[in-house]
């Protein structure tokens, strides 16, 4: 099934948006949240729906549930990595390499990177529906 040109760019759009937002949001936590186990979360959290949104930015046409294969596989790739060592490395020669690399395993991590990324494959689900319905449809299902 393949989407018209124009849902796709609408669709790439929209994940522009939403990646500087949620982007954006992670910089904050980073920068100006108090250290805490929330704001962990919250940063892991954001960090994988960054992936994903970046996954629809770049494969507008794929399928959420793709998407959201592939994002949490990064992310725990990413996670898994860091127990090599190397993202600490990478990290003290170019620091801003710690914002997409991290620096130190969390088990946690494991658990937070698929919820979120869910969430986001829901949401973007959603929208696209809503988006696909016409005003009528959208009349009827509020009836």
């Amino acid at each position: 099934m393949s989407l018209p040109p124009r849902t796709v760019r609408r669709r790439r759009m929209a994940a522009v948006i939403a990646l500087a937002v949620v982007v954006a949001a992670g910089l904050v936590v980073h920068r100006l949240a108090p250290s805490s186990v929330a704001t962990d979360v919250a940063g892991d959290a954001l960090y994988a729906v960054a992936v994903y949104t970046g996954l629809v930015m770049l494969f507008a046409s794929a399928r959420p549930a793709l998407l959201g294969a592939l994002a949490v596989a990064w992310c725990v790739a990413v996670e898994l990595f860091q127990l090599t060592g190397a993202p600490v490395a990478l990290a003290a020669a170019f620091p801003p390499a710690a914002l997409v690399l991290g620096t130190g395993f969390d088990a946690r991590d494991l658990v937070v990177y698929p919820l979120a990324v869910v969430v986001a494959a829901a949401v973007d689900t959603t929208v696209e529906r809503r988006r696909g319905m016409t005003a009528g449809e959208r009349g009827l299902e509020s009836a």
